[in-house]
């Protein structure tokens, strides 16, 4: 059995099936005075066949993905995933938004380049499938202008990624921009983010080996300051099968 954590269905709807030559089992032919065509048995059970779409799509994107921490992934791909990862919000104005993150030295070795990539995901909480994600602080959104007489609050860097990311969780949604060039990202922003994720545990592993598909939103290169990051939007994450001892 399979325990599913996240499912973006809208990402699923965007697999359409090659049209079919022969007709399937189970499908009606209908005849007209203009000609016949081939129409599907309705389904006996809605989810079943939601299930086989999943396989078909998981079948399909796995004939397409490359493994994440590979240095030539680009924006726009298809990547397969398996890390542990912590499940979050940040609460407030964007509590729709929901932030897979790997910690802080367990990411992906890359062997070639000999440095670590780590794992960041945005979605929507909608697509949760029976998981309640851990709500943290995160980083400073925004900042009083002490200069100011006015207190403006300006929005920091880590709030302009986050506010990119909730506009973004789900690319299909009608007012969203669906390309990966849509999405904004600051690259120190994003390291804002993630060493505000790393700094936030008080001390307890809440990290699950959780593995699936992604597309890739953007790429921030590795620094001395931290390491390469991939942020992407998945598909599906469920737990990985951990082999008994």
């Amino acid at each position: 059995m399979r325990e599913i954590v996240y499912l973006s269905e809208s990402k699923l709807r965007q697999f359409v099936p090659e049209p079919r030559r022969v007709p399937r089992t189970g499908a009606l032919r209908v005849t007209t005075p203009l000609g016949g065509f081939d129409m599907d048995a309705p389904a006996t059970d809605l989810e079943q066949g939601q299930l086989r779409h999943l396989r078909d799509v998981s079948r399909h994107v796995e004939l397409h993905a490359g493994w994440y921490a590979e240095p030539g992934v680009r924006p726009g791909q298809w990547v397969q995933f398996e890390a542990p990862l912590r499940c979050v919000t940040l609460g407030a104005a964007h509590k729709d938004l929901v932030l897979f993150v790997d910690a802080a030295g367990q990411g992906e070795t890359d062997r070639e380049a000999g440095e670590d990539c780590r794992l960041l995901m945005h979605g929507s909480v909608r697509h949760l499938r029976g998981w309640t994600p851990m709500s943290v602080n995160g980083p400073a959104l925004e900042v009083e202008d002490s200069a100011s007489s006015l207190g403006t609050a300006f929005v920091t860097r880590a709030g302009h990624v986050v506010e990119a990311l909730t506009r973004h969780r789900d690319p299909l949604s009608v007012e969203q921009d669906p390309s990966p060039a849509g999405v904004r990202l600051h690259g120190r922003g994003v390291q804002e983010l993630l060493d505000a994720l790393d700094d936030d545990g008080d001390g307890i592993d809440m990290s699950a080996m959780m593995t699936g598909y992604a597309r890739v939103t953007g790429l921030l290169p590795g620094t001395r300051a931290g390491s390469r990051c991939v942020v992407a939007s998945p598909l599906l994450v469920e737990y990985a099968k951990i082999d008994s001892p």
